[in-house]
């Protein structure tokens, strides 16, 4: 049973990662697999590794039928596969991820990806997703919300908030594609109260339209979280 979930998985993901348009460029060869450079040249991707350097395990990256330990503060634990984890996805426009959710409220907090769209799919208990749209022409953001269990399939704009969280009673789990080989990730929470250096707190106190003791406990929580 086990065997035919994870079949499902890359099955239905494969497909849709066939029908998108991934947002990096496309390759210009077969492959591009990284390597490390060292020399402070940057580039808009990574360095090919000679082409008959390269072997299977430039494409592999074992273990993602593993629970993966969720007793974070949030109660989550994404397991990222990208161009830092599997050199060979360098050029080609995907990435995937394992993502784990503790029983009654485990989240994966509001964050975007600023270089990739995302289709979700879960495999175990029940999430409550959902993402907000940009600024309407009213000013308004237009919040977008779903109740997926095993097999359904959700999908997150690139750019826009959005987040996943646990509403069943077990443990959940969902995989998902991303259109990039790096797709990065901003954490909402963490990238306006835990930045280093801090964001000056005035800002903060009138963006949010709180009190200063609010922001300043907040900075200290999540300033502390990201540098420890």
């Amino acid at each position: 049973m086990e065997g035919l979930k994870f079949v499902l998985v890359f099955v239905v993901l494969a497909l849709a990662s066939s029908f998108a348009s991934a947002s990096d460029p496309g390759p210009l060869q077969d492959f591009c697999v990284a390597i490390k450079e060292t020399d402070g040249v940057f580039v808009n991707g990574k360095f090919c590794k000679d082409p008959e350097q390269v072997t299977a395990n430039d494409f592999f990256f074992p273990g993602l039928n593993v629970p993966r330990d969720t007793s974070s503060a949030v109660g989550s634990n994404v397991t990222a596969v990208n161009v830092a984890q599997i050199p060979g996805l360098n050029t080609l426009g995907i990435s995937f991820a394992r993502i784990d959710f503790a029983p009654h409220g485990g989240l994966n907090p509001p964050h975007t990806h600023p270089r990739a769209t995302e289709i979700l799919v879960v495999v175990e208990g029940t999430l409550y997703v959902g993402f907000v749209t940009s600024n309407l022409a009213n000013g308004d953001n237009r919040l977008i919300t779903k109740v997926l269990n095993p097999g359904d399939v959700f999908v997150f704009p690139v750019g826009l908030i959005h987040f996943q969280l646990n509403v069943g009673k077990t443990n959940a789990v969902a995989f998902a594609s991303l259109s990039s080989q790096n797709p990065g990730v901003i954490t909402i929470a963490k990238a306006v109260f835990g930045a280093d250096p801090p964001i000056n707190p005035n800002v903060l106190t009138k963006a949010f339209q709180v009190d200063k003791k609010v922001v300043d406990y907040l900075q200290k929580q999540l300033w502390t979280d990201n540098n420890n």
